[in-house]
């Protein structure tokens, strides 16, 4: 049942982004999960050396993708009813974001926005708006500005974050905090004071569990069991509180991992993945049509699990699929992780 929030927020999209909202009740009439296209690219340098990184030594060896070829996949993207995008990086406020929003289109997605916040200003933000990008998400990992601070390796960083959010209440953005979490932070009374910080401002938190990739690659000892997802799942009943498993607009009841279903994500070198974490190419973009790599990925089977894999250290998908991608270049075509029975 579509709440009152929501027919809200509907009529605002209709006025702003038509072509957005009929893909979005396409979807839903047919019962088929929003897509996220996740833009993971380190087009352009990243500002940071966060000590969780788990992007910068991913496709920096193929020839990068072009503007033309950016263009040519969201025309694709369009086609078969995709309506949200993120676009990250790296962090994509070094990007040239006016020349990439241009080649993708904005009227044609609902887009959200990635970043650490070092260079949000109201300069920028005003010309964020201009260029029709929807909702602003910048990271903050602990209240304590000292402690992001050091895990960022950006002296200053928290209170950038925290001034951020200001200008984009301000000037109207949809916006959450994103913020990184294990199992020892997950039942400190920091982090509860965290989100209660930021409920408290209208801003709900979006958590990342630690995932034993790019820099904390066979870092295993504060990942989180399937113990601590049902702990979460109980806290999100009290907070404005979610992860990539929780229950939107009627969809994923069950908490099934979303990998290569509701989002996915491309590379700089052109290649799909099908988690934003697991760097396992499904396909170039450079190669073969969207289409065929997208249907390719709908029928992989090692993520259809009720939890998120790449963070639960419970469950043998990271044993079996994560670390026998170490020391390998990135990404990993799936033809050299996987057989034909991990596909329907």
């Amino acid at each position: 049942m579509t709440t009152k929030k929501e027919k809200t927020s509907r009529e605002k999209l209709r006025e702003k982004k038509p072509r957005v909202l009929d893909k979005i009740l396409a979807h839903e009439h047919e019962q088929i999960p929003r897509i996220q296209l996740q833009w993971r690219t380190m087009r352009g340098s990243c500002n940071f050396s966060c000590q969780h990184c788990s992007v910068h030594d991913v496709g920096n060896n193929g020839n990068p993708i072009t503007l033309e070829d950016v263009r040519n996949l969201f025309q694709q993207a369009d086609n078969i009813g995709i309506s949200r995008l993120t676009i990250s990086g790296g962090e994509p406020l070094t990007f040239n974001l006016k020349e990439l929003t241009e080649a993708i289109d904005m009227n044609l997605f609902y887009c959200q926005l990635d970043t650490n916040a070092w260079l949000l200003n109201e300069d920028k933000i005003k010309e964020i708006k201009d260029l029709r990008i929807d909702c602003i998400a910048p990271s903050l990992d602990s209240l304590n500005f000292e402690e992001h601070d050091k895990f960022r390796n950006a002296k200053g960083s928290a209170e950038r974050v925290i001034k951020a959010f200001d200008l984009i209440q301000k000037y109207g953005f949809n916006t959450f905090v994103q913020t990184t979490c294990g199992k020892t932070r997950l039942y400190s009374k920091e982090f509860i004071e965290f989100i209660e910080y930021f409920n408290n401002r209208d801003i709900g938190v979006f958590v990342s569990f630690y995932k034993p990739v790019g820099s904390f690659a066979n870092y295993f000892e504060d990942l989180i069991t399937r113990e601590d997802l049902d702990y979460f799942e109980q806290l999100e009943k009290q907070y404005k509180l979610f992860n990539h498993l929780t229950p939107a607009y009627g969809l994923n009841e069950n908490r099934d991992c979303v990998a290569g279903k509701n989002i996915f994500g491309v590379c700089q070198d052109g290649s799909v993945i099908p988690c934003i974490y697991h760097y396992m190419s499904i396909g170039n973009i450079k190669e073969e049509p969207f289409k065929d790599i997208y249907n390719r990925m709908q029928k992989l089977k090692i993520f259809r699990r009720n939890t998120c894999p790449m963070a639960d250290i419970s469950d043998d998908f990271i044993q079996k699929y994560v670390v026998p991608l170490y020391d390998k270049e990135l990404p990993v075509s799936y033809k050299e992780l996987l057989t034909e029975e991990d596909f329907d």
